[in-house]
């Protein structure tokens, strides 16, 4: 038996700042346990770069180990020359020849990451790589489609932004994709599923509000350009406030002596504040008892001038089973600083004791101001990491979902 869905991502290298890892973070984080076991993501890796395929390979790996080892997330690129000429390509619109080189290609990355959802799940969601998403997402496409099965339509939309969204029957897409390779060079992407549907009959949108998901950046991954696409309809979700648990602070940080390490785990204006940070510094948190966190953040730098920031560090969480008293057995990477932030959604179900912030980084002669160490409390509870093997960095083929049975997500 297929599973319910397929969401399939194509991504490519932004010229500002890539929001893949934020945007599968969204996924995962805004749906159930039960609701993960209906749906499968697909991630293309689609630029030409090796290296920004290999890092963004790596930081996949890493940060969702345990959803590739449960075969939720996969993993695939397309070699360049599978790929039609993007060279001396039609203009239909007087558009510049780099703009007709980047949709033509694009249109080409869908295809071939359709292709290979195709028969795998009863449904394919594509979304872009720069969108986050409602919490119970899932559930509300099961049940939309549900009512819808039996009627007639070629996409169902989720949202109106882009290719975002749009929801197709999987035996739709040998169809689709043939049309995308035919007319690749024609017009975007958007603009051919319009005429998709002209083809198939389907003479208005099926739309369907409040909207699914929200693009998360402002510029469009095209050169760069600002674009400050949102979409009025989407519902914001209402993060709770934060409640750091009581802990204890270690670190190895050279300290002023009016600054305390401790300082950066309030919640108030203090700050930490070190002369300099040496390769391998770390600061660490240790809670008092055991609790589940699932959102961490933290907050770098100079709140008027933006100086100070940690040029290059990750954070980590530390899980124990012995009780040690500022270490712990097991770690696992939550995500790395972006300009001295990280703001991150835990993605494990298991709870950990402690949250250990390591700073691999390049000697940093100039000072180091950690305003914020935030930890989201959920609830209480002893937790552990599991034992697991090593991450697998590519797939080859798409896993099938497990026999369950259709929408029905309990």
């Amino acid at each position: 038996m297929a599973g319910l869905l397929t969401i399939g991502i194509s991504s490519t290298k932004h010229p500002q700042r890539s929001y893949l890892l934020d945007t599968l973070e969204s996924l995962f984080y805004s749906s159930s346990l039960s609701e993960q076991k209906h749906f499968i993501v697909l991630v293309h890796l689609a630029d030409p770069d090796p290296m920004w395929r290999g890092q963004m390979i790596s930081n996949i790996s890493t940060i969702f180990k345990l959803y590739i080892q449960a075969s939720q997330l996969v993993v695939i690129n397309t070699p360049l020359k599978s790929y039609l000429p993007l060279k001396s390509l039609k203009r239909n619109f007087n558009d510049t020849p780099a703009y007709l080189a980047f949709h033509s290609k694009r249109n080409m990355d869908y295809a071939f990451l359709m292709n290979f959802a195709t028969n795998h799940s009863d449904y394919f969601l594509m979304i872009e790589d720069d969108v986050k998403c409602v919490p119970g997402f899932v559930t509300q496409i099961a049940t939309t489609v549900s009512a819808w099965e039996n009627k007639p339509w070629v996409t169902l939309e989720f949202s109106p932004l882009g290719f975002t969204g749009k929801l197709f029957r999987t035996k739709d897409l040998p169809c689709f994709v043939n049309f995308l390779l035919l007319f690749y060079q024609e017009m975007p992407c958007d603009s051919l599923l319009s005429h998709f549907h002209d083809l198939l009959m389907q003479q208005t949108p099926v739309q369907f509000l409040p909207s699914l998901f929200q693009h998360m950046g402002n510029y469009s991954s095209f050169e760069g350009k600002f674009n400050n696409l949102k979409d009025k309809e989407f519902e914001e979700d209402d993060i709770s406030s934060p409640n750091n648990p009581a802990a204890s602070i270690y670190t190895s940080l050279k300290d002023t002596n009016d600054s305390v390490p401790m300082n950066a785990y309030s919640l108030n204006k203090n700050f930490f504040y070190a002369k300099s940070a040496e390769a391998g510094s770390h600061l660490t948190v240790v809670l008092d008892s055991p609790a589940k966190v699932f959102r961490v953040q933290v907050l770098t730098g100079s709140d008027l001038k933006g100086e100070n920031q940690l040029k290059e560090g990750q954070i980590e969480l530390g899980y124990d089973f012995n009780d040690q008293i500022n270490d712990c057995d097991d770690y696992i990477l939550l995500g790395l600083l972006v300009n001295g932030i990280l703001n991150k959604q835990v993605l494990s179900n298991k709870s950990g004791k402690k949250v250990r912030t390591v700073l691999p980084m390049r000697n940093q002669d100039a000072g180091v101001c950690l305003r914020r160490l935030v930890a989201i409390l959920a609830s209480p509870g002893r937790g552990h990491l599991a034992p697991t093997t090593g991450p697998s960095s590519e797939v080859a083929g798409l896993p099938l979902a497990s026999e369950i049975p259709k929408r029905e997500l309990s």
